[in-house]
């Protein structure tokens, strides 16, 4: 701000320069106000530098000096844009006025305009070309046209850090510039840093509630964040202030035919209209890619649908894409979990839900997470339901004749003409199925099997099961078969 260091002394007309007497009497009470504006100003209190400057320009509307020093109290207090009238009078009393010519410049160059800003500091150069201050202060409008010109490109390509970080090297050249602000905002919301972006907008529209592009971010921010009907009044807002303005045109458009086409798709779920749904859901989500977070939703909701079409690896995808533009979407972590929980990929579920139990540690979630762990215990066990090849709902009947066709089956004396290969894998799984009947066959330990428990660890060891045992058993009493022992531990068995 050394434009706005010094303020601006003018020198007493010499005697008998012919002023009438009350001429005379103003020059001096102008003069007085001036002193005491000066007074103030180096006691830094510019409120009442502003005031006795005004006084001065008052009494004394048409001198250079008095503009200049009150462009440069305003300056102090930040107040740009009426400082850039004051410098724009002085230079205009004056155009020899250094001090005022540099005072316009440095004015144009914290509104943004650094190629009004250039032409200032060069007038200042034709008039002193070795004026240190006028040679720093063209290189900073330099800059910040080469920031501006880089920005303008980068936001062509969607490098909207590039952008933000432009934008926020300029603005320590030009901090009154809107443009810089907004254009800064409008990246920040792009890129998803919403608070911040907000602050901005919000910042401009204290200062100018009728700033049309502060009101398109603002409504842009709200509708990012998946407040559209909010998001609609800015965008509305905007385009009275300026009617012409085409993002907030089409953001307004995007925003209400997204509104329109959820709500849509919400009300053919609820009626359980289903295909509806998942079309209406699939037409929202190609209205604006940007939207990361009404489109995170869109696609739950469609997986949502898509588990109620049974179509659960579908499901799982949607889910997918909705965890990877929301990563702290807890709806679509639950909907992924239970569609991994219903194609039993288990460790998938317990990952998902292990995810959401961190987040949110409550009640529900520790049960949801308690039963996805029991039934990944549950599936690197023995499938006994499998091996029998029955429901897990099979009643006692329906259990009895699985065992009794696979038994028959598998049993070793059926394949005692195979290769050894063969019949040792007939063996093991003549074992198994032996296993599975007796676990499904008795209510307790079945009971005790569905629930996850370890049933070695209730008592059953397995590997000394004897399978021969379970089939005398079985098909010992009377019936159609007969059996004779042909060695030790086997049986040989013919159809009666």
């Amino acid at each position: 701000m050394a434009a706005a260091a010094e303020c601006d002394v003018i020198m007493a007309a010499p005697e008998g320069a012919g002023l009438l007497g009350g001429e005379e009497e103003t020059r001096r009470e102008a003069e007085s106000f001036k002193e005491q504006g000066n007074a103030y100003y180096a006691k830094k209190d510019y409120n009442e530098a502003y005031n006795y400057y005004t006084k001065a320009i008052d009494a004394c509307p048409n001198n250079a000096s008095y503009y200049g020093n009150r462009a440069a109290t305003l300056m102090m207090l930040g107040k740009f844009r009426e400082a850039l009238g004051d410098a724009q009078q002085s230079v205009r009393l004056d155009d020899t006025f250094v001090r005022g010519h540099l005072r316009e410049g440095k004015c144009h160059l914290s509104l943004g305009n650094a190629m009004a800003a250039s032409r200032c500091f060069q007038r200042v150069l034709e008039l002193d070309r070795t004026n240190p201050q006028a040679q720093q202060e063209l290189k900073n409008a330099s800059a910040v046209l080469e920031y501006e010109r880089i920005a303008e490109i980068d936001f062509e390509k969607r490098d909207f850090r590039k952008v933000v970080f432009c934008m926020d090297r300029a603005l320590e050249f030009a901090p009154a510039c809107h443009r810089f602000k907004i254009l800064k905002a409008e990246c920040l919301a792009l890129l998803g840093r919403y608070p911040e972006a907000q602050s901005v907008a919000s910042d401009i529209l204290r200062m100018d509630s009728t700033n049309a592009d502060a009101l398109y971010v603002r409504g842009l921010c709200l509708y990012y964040e998946d407040c559209i009907e909010k998001a609609v009044q800015f965008f509305v807002q905007a385009l009275r202030m300026a009617p012409d303005h085409e993002k907030a045109c089409l953001a307004c458009r995007n925003a209400k035919a997204l509104k329109a086409k959820k709500e849509d798709g919400n009300k053919a779920f609820k009626e359980g209209n289903y295909k509806l749904a998942y079309e209406l859901y699939t037409e929202a989500l190609g209205i604006d890619p940007n939207n990361i977070k009404t489109n995170a939703k869109l696609y739950c909701n469609r997986g949502t649908v898509n588990s109620k079409l049974r179509k659960l690896e579908e499901a799982i995808d949607d889910c997918t894409n909705a965890i990877k533009l929301d990563d702290t979407y807890i709806k679509a972590y639950l909907r992924r979990a239970q569609c991994y929980m219903d194609t039993e990929q288990y460790e998938d579920a317990v990952r998902d839900y292990e995810k959401v139990y961190q987040t949110e540690k409550t009640k529900e979630h520790k049960q949801f997470l308690k039963n996805a762990q029991v039934e990944l215990k549950k599936s690197k066990r023995k499938d006994y339901y499998k091996i029998l090849g029955v429901d897990k709902n099979a009643s006692e009947d329906e259990i009895k004749k699985a065992y009794r066709k696979r038994a028959l089956m598998h049993h070793p004396d059926r394949h005692s003409g195979a290769s050894a290969e063969i019949q040792k894998e007939e063996e093991k799984k003549f074992k198994e199925v032996g296993e599975a009947f007796t676990i499904l066959s008795d209510p307790k330990k079945k009971a005790r099997y569905d629930s996850g428990q370890d049933l070695e660890e209730d008592g059953m060891n397995m590997a000394d099961f004897d399978a021969n045992n379970i089939f005398k058993a079985f098909f010992g009493g009377p019936g159609g078969f007969s059996f004779e022992a042909s060695g030790p531990g086997n049986f040989f068995f013919q159809f009666g």
